[in-house]
C-alpha cells in the first residue's frame, strides 16, 4: 500500500467513524502485523424490532432445507462450499434465507451447539438460553435493502416462539459498520472477549457479562466429545 493510499483510507475513516474509532482500528491493525490480537464484542437480541419484520416483494423468507442449500452451494457467489454445508448440517445448524424468486439474496446461520469462531481454535457456546447467529451474508446485488437485519429479526421471532431467550453473536471491536448495523436492529452489547496469540502464548479473557448470560468462549479441543471440535476449521462469521 502506498503512503498516498494509506493517507486516503485514514481520511475516509476519520470522516465516517471519527477520531477515536479510527485510532482504535489503526492500533489493532498495527498490532496484528506482529501477533494476533482481537477484541470481540458479545451481544444479544432479545426483543423483536418491528421496523425489520416486513419482507416485501419480490423477496420471501424461510428456513432453507438441505436440498435448497445444496443447490445454492453450487454457485460460488453464495459462499456455501460443500465442506461447510457438510459440517454445518451434520451439526444440526439451521439457515434462514431470503429469496428473490428462486435466487438466494441473503442468509444467516443459527446454531444451538458450541461453534467455532475466529480464531478457529475457539468455540462459542451459546448455552441453553440463546441461539448463536453466525455467517450472515447478503449477495452484492441485494445490499443496501436491510435484508440482513430483516432475516435476523424474523429468525429471532421464530426462536423466541420456541422458548429461547434470544440470539447471541459477536462482532470484532473495529468492525464499526457491522456494530452499527446490529445495534440498529436491536442487539445489545453485554461484554468483550480479549484474544492474544503470540510466540506460542495463547491468552483469552472473557468479561463477566459472558458468564452472566450463560455464554462461553472456550478452546475447541475441550469440546471434542460433543463433535464440535471437528468444525474448528469451518469458516464462520
Amino acid at each position: 500500500m502506498t503512503v498516498r493510499t494509506a493517507a486516503g483510507r485514514i481520511r475516509n475513516s476519520l470522516a465516517m467513524i471519527g477520531l477515536a474509532h479510527t485510532l482504535h482500528d489503526l492500533a489493532l491493525r498495527a498490532a496484528n502485523r506482529a501477533l494476533v490480537i482481537k477484541i470481540l464484542r458479545g451481544m444479544t437480541a432479545e426483543r423483536v424490532n418491528a421496523d425489520y419484520l416486513a419482507c416485501r416483494e419480490p423477496y420471501r423468507s424461510m428456513f432453507l432445507d438441505e436440498k435448497r442449500l445444496r443447490g445454492f452451494g453450487r454457485d460460488p457467489a453464495n459462499d456455501l462450499p460443500e465442506s461447510f454445508l457438510d459440517e454445518a448440517l451434520a451439526q444440526g445448524d439451521e439457515c434462514y434465507g431470503i429469496l428473490d424468486g428462486e435466487l438466494l439474496a441473503a442468509y444467516g446461520w443459527y446454531s444451538r451447539r458450541p461453534t467455532p469462531i475466529d480464531p478457529p481454535d475457539l468455540l462459542l457456546d451459546p448455552g441453553d438460553r440463546y441461539v448463536y447467529m453466525y455467517k450472515g451474508f447478503t449477495h452484492p446485488g441485494h445490499r443496501g435493502r436491510r435484508l440482513h437485519a430483516i432475516g435476523m429479526t424474523l429468525a429471532l421471532q421464530h426462536y423466541l416462539s420456541r422458548g429461547f431467550q434470544g440470539l447471541v453473536s459477536y462482532v470484532e471491536s473495529n468492525n464499526f459498520s457491522s456494530l452499527n448495523s446490529v445495534l440498529r436492529m436491536g442487539y445489545e452489547v453485554f461484554g468483550s472477549v480479549y484474544i492474544l496469540r503470540a510466540f506460542g502464548i495463547k491468552f483469552t479473557h472473557a468479561g463477566a457479562g459472558w458468564q452472566a448470560h450463560g455464554v462461553r468462549i472456550e478452546p475447541a479441543e475441550r469440546d471434542a466429545d460433543s463433535g464440535a471440535g471437528a468444525l474448528a476449521g469451518a469458516t464462520r462469521r
